[in-house]
């Protein structure tokens, strides 16, 4: 499958790449700019980006990178050539299988370079530029690279080398700021080379302990450890959100000027960050950042798809199938125009992102849905009666050890609902009884082992967050007996476990938990929260 994307995975809208908001297939975004323009070089906001993302990594090299920002600063563009007496160039670290780098004989020089050369103004990323100079000078293709899940569309090395005169081009000497990119490629052997005669004398293949110079000999070493091995891995993801009705959700992308494939339906998701745990985590913030409130109470690695960017390099994209069966119009959508349910019959009437029907059509064989489509007009035996509206059950984890103390979770702080703020041990129900529920979500997200026939409910929450919001019902369950300490597994939604004495809660506290630890202290089985008055 291949599908063309815009926005960078790693980056956020003040980092190296556009804003998030651009599209992109698969909705999943890219690792490279959004639509090209017209000798436009890269800006200087990008520039000042990319360099605060490297120096977050290397805080010690700040020093050594302090003739950047009279660069940055002054009157002349950073990346040209013609800027004295330094400015910007970008070079590519090529990484095959073997965990060998691509070097090139600098025909003027003489000397074995990683390929690189001089920003051109067409390049509107430092990165887009290092691939343009590879593939120049070694006639690869973009296609042929995709970028490190170690390093993402950040430099693994800047470094500052003087540059002799020449006085053929009139060149004074001069430095050199140049920022290295990392790649892997995309195939197992490494495809045959066409050296530019003009600039390239020969090419060789080095290991990570032969590569020049010895500051990236040493950062790729580092990076070995973390399992920068030459293998190319998924660096964005996508959600498959479906309903268990054979329903799709999808989105419709905005139709203006810097979008990428507008007015197409996609999946929402979005790039790896560096502070993302793992690529669910990466689906669940974007998800939290496009569309807050839909939170699929599953998502299942499904697929494994290649898109292509804007710029041609290849896209691992992970997609997860998820859950969610609410109002797509109420929910509230930050990028795109809407969102929609389809059925595999309408895929053919619509249009969508390159491959997105096959993948769709894919997982409806392989999940077949226990009834149709539900109908606007007459219910389906079994569902509801127009008027009637689902809610969303949650089961949550009333335990007190031997001290009466309660256990509570930490939210984490980048979570959708209720962050840095205090909950019981919580989930959603699947296709499930709430007491099976109940014990899968305490093994997967604290170790806790807890047998069914031990568990009693103690409190029933009957609450709504807002006026358009999802009505939910909240199941708390006591469980008598567990074995196993809470460990904290999931950290990506929950960053802390601590016991806490009734009278001492802390004040960050979900407000329908504290009314059910209230309630199940009075002896209260039910209470209601957001409904107004009474």
């Amino acid at each position: 499958m291949s599908t063309n994307l815009n926005n960078a995975p790693g980056t956020e809208p003040s980092s190296a790449s556009p804003p998030s908001g651009a599209p992109l297939q698969l909705s999943t975004y890219s690792p490279l700019s959004t639509v090209r323009g017209d000798h436009v070089p890269p800006s200087r906001s990008h520039v000042r980006a990319t360099v605060e993302a490297y120096l977050s990594r290397h805080p010690g090299e700040r020093k050594a990178l302090e003739g950047l920002p009279a660069v940055l600063h002054g009157a002349e563009e950073p990346s040209s050539r013609a800027t004295l007496p330094g400015h910007i160039t970008c070079s590519a670290v090529v990484i095959d299988r073997d965990r060998r780098v691509l070097h090139i004989v600098h025909r003027a020089t003489g000397l074995l370079l990683a390929p690189g050369g001089h920003v051109e103004a067409g390049d509107r990323t430092l990165l887009a530029a290092a691939v343009r100079e590879v593939c120049e000078e070694a006639g690869l293709r973009p296609g042929d690279l995709c970028l490190t899940a170690q390093f993402l569309d950040e430099p693994i090395d800047v470094d500052v080398h003087d540059v002799d005169a020449n006085p053929a081009k009139d060149e004074p000497a001069h430095q050199h700021f140049d920022f290295r990119f990392a790649f892997h490629l995309t195939s197992e052997q490494p495809p045959a080379l066409v050296l530019q005669d003009e600039e390239v004398a020969g090419a060789q293949w080095l290991p990570y302990a032969e590569v020049r110079p010895p500051v990236l000999r040493a950062k790729l070493l580092d990076a070995e450890a973390d399992g920068l091995d030459g293998r190319p891995e998924p660096v964005n993801a996508s959600a498959l959100i479906h309903d268990g009705t054979g329903r799709y959700l999808l989105h419709l992308r905005d139709d203006r000027e810097g979008i990428w494939e507008p007015w197409v339906l996609a999946l929402l998701g979005g790039g790896r960050t560096r502070d993302d745990s793992c690529l669910e985590a990466t689906l669940r913030r974007e998800l939290a950042e496009e569309v807050p409130g839909l939170e699929p109470t599953e998502l299942v690695p499904f697929a494994v798809e290649e898109a292509t960017s804007v710029d041609g390099l290849a896209v691992p994209v992970s997609v997860y199938a998820g859950r969610w069966s609410g109002d797509a119009e109420a929910v509230k959508l930050r990028e795109g125009v809407l969102l929609t349910w389809c059925t595999v019959d309408m895929l053919d009437r619509l249009r969508l992102s390159p491959g997105l029907g096959d993948l769709i059509r894919r997982h409806a064989a392989e999940h077949p849905a226990a009834e149709g489509p539900p109908d606007d007009t007459d219910p389906l035996p079994g569902e509801a009666p127009p008027g009637a509206e689902p809610h969303i059950v949650g089961v949550h984890l009333h335990l007190q050890d031997d001290q009466g103390r309660i256990l509570l979770g930490l939210r984490h702080p980048d979570s959708t609902y209720a962050p840095d703020t205090w909950h019981f041990l919580a989930g959603h129900c699947e296709r499930e009884t709430a007491i099976d529920c109940l014990v899968r979500e305490a093994k997967e997200e604290a170790g806790l082992t807890i047998a069914p026939k031990d568990v009693d409910l103690v409190h029933t929450v009957h609450h709504v967050d807002s006026p358009d919001a999802r009505p939910r019902i909240a199941l708390v369950f006591q469980a008598r007996s567990w074995t196993g300490d809470p460990e904290v597994l999931e950290p990506d939604r929950c960053v802390e476990w601590r016991w806490w004495r009734p009278q001492d809660l802390p004040a960050e506290v979900v407000p329908y938990t504290r009314m059910a630890i209230d309630g199940i202290l009075r002896g209260c089985p039910y209470s209601e929260q957001g409904w107004g008055e009474r």
